[in-house]
């Protein structure tokens, strides 16, 4: 009886709702069809302004990232041809030198020339030409000249040789001076340009201040606590967000190639906007570039002087000259450690890390992706013998760059990765 009398309540509340409700949609307007399709048309819009938006930043970032490739390699190559310049000036000072040295060793052939060459232009007999006073001695001087003579044109020859060599090395010296002065002039040029896209990169990244502060500070203390580099990199991505990050979006670097099933691509660094390696580490070997152009003074497994073996490899570079990122990848640690100096390590993916140490300062920040090639940091000028320099028994007076590969916490030697044509580009 309760449950029929709770039905009847029911059917009554939905016939007053339906009663109420069906007035008040009558007397809502219907929609303007046109109005409806502006409104559609409006929002199309602004979807097709903000791909635009997007796809202008995408594109800047690209031009960017490619600006500052080119101009990294042009100063990489500035560097060979003012290299190559100075050794040819190097050749031309000693060659003028020695020709120099020659001729005052011989300063007394050259004056006893002169003084016959003198003599005989003259006109006076060739008997004659010693003692005029005396007839025999004359007979005698002149026999004696006669044997003389096809030496003197020998020493006049060689002199004549001699001299005609030095002016032509000075002139050469002269116009390789003016081809290095231009090429230091160019390379000034393009390092205040790249100096001008590394604070336009650096300055889209750094959107807040006091995070990139306080990421610094903890940076500092866990290089302080850290006793080695195997320590900071792992410190560094359990207790750096950013780091922490750059570990995560490495490994899923890792895990989309391997989805993907793919292995070296063609032009592997060829695409300014990849936000993302596009080959493994692993398979990269002959590809990568050397982040500076110099002289290898120390090579992975060399001796190290204190009963131990290197563990990277060392290059002896030009001052305030631009490093570049060996190879893909995302910035794991940036800042001064211990005997390193400036202290740069890139998560590489697959468990592999490149570390770049000897810096005087370095343009990038810990968690940024960076691209093969990409200007990341600068030499100092090498008026200071550094502790890393030290560390490494090489003298001062020239900046020294020092490059460890490392796979799952171990020292690898990086010989096999690098291209052919960077290797006998460094080879002292």
């Amino acid at each position: 009886m309760i449950r029929n009398g709770a039905s009847w309540i029911l059917i009554g509340a939905g016939l007053w709702l339906q009663a109420a409700v069906t007035p008040a949609l009558a007397q809502t307007p219907a929609r303007d069809p046109k109005a409806i399709q502006s409104e559609l048309h409006a929002v199309e819009e602004r979807r097709r302004a903000l791909e635009t938006e997007a796809e202008a930043i995408r594109m800047d970032r690209t031009r960017l990232n490619a600006a500052l490739i080119e101009t990294g390699a042009k100063m990489r190559q500035a560097q060979v041809r003012m290299t190559e310049i100075e050794k040819r000036l190097d050749l031309a000072t000693g060659s003028e030198e020695a020709i120099r040295a020659s001729l005052e060793s011989r300063r007394a052939v050259l004056a006893e020339v002169l003084a016959v060459l003198q003599r005989m232009r003259r006109g006076m007999p060739p008997a004659l030409l010693a003692s005029p006073e005396d007839a025999l001695q004359s007979v005698r001087t002149a026999m004696m000249l006669g044997a003389v003579l096809p030496e003197l044109r020998s020493e006049s020859q060689a002199l004549a040789g001699d001299l005609n060599e030095l002016v032509e090395l000075r002139k050469n010296i002269a116009q390789e001076k003016e081809r290095l002065a231009a090429e230091a002039a160019a390379f000034a040029r393009d390092n205040e340009k790249l100096q001008s896209l590394v604070v336009a990169r650096q300055g889209a990244l750094k959107d807040n201040e006091q995070k990139l502060a306080e990421q610094r500070r903890r940076l500092s203390e866990l290089a302080l606590q850290s006793p080695d580099v195997r320590d900071l990199i792992n410190r560094s991505e359990t207790e750096i967000a950013a780091s922490n990050r750059a570990a995560e979006e490495a490994k899923a670097a890792d895990a989309a190639r391997a989805r993907a099933g793919t292995r070296t691509a063609a032009l592997p660094f060829g695409d300014p906007a990849r936000l993302a390696p596009k080959i493994a580490f692993a398979d990269a070997k002959g590809l990568l570039p050397l982040p500076v152009s110099g002289k290898i003074v120390k090579t992975f497994g060399a001796s190290d002087g204190l009963g131990g073996t290197e563990k990277g490899l060392s290059l002896a570079t030009r001052p305030g000259v631009p490093v570049a990122a060996p190879s893909d990848g995302w910035v794991a640690f940036s800042g001064p450690y211990r005997t390193y100096g400036q202290l740069l390590i890139l998560n590489a993916g697959g468990g592999y890390y490149v570390v770049l140490a000897g810096m005087e300062r370095i343009t990038v920040e810990v968690g940024q992706f960076v691209l093969a090639g990409e200007p990341v940091a600068t030499m100092g000028d090498g008026s200071a013998r550094t502790a890393l320099a030290t560390a490494l028994a090489l003298g001062a007076g020239q900046p020294i760059l020092y490059v460890e590969f490392r796979k799952d916490g171990a020292a690898i030697d990086p010989g096999p990765w690098w291209a052919k044509a960077e290797l006998e580009k460094v080879r002292g």
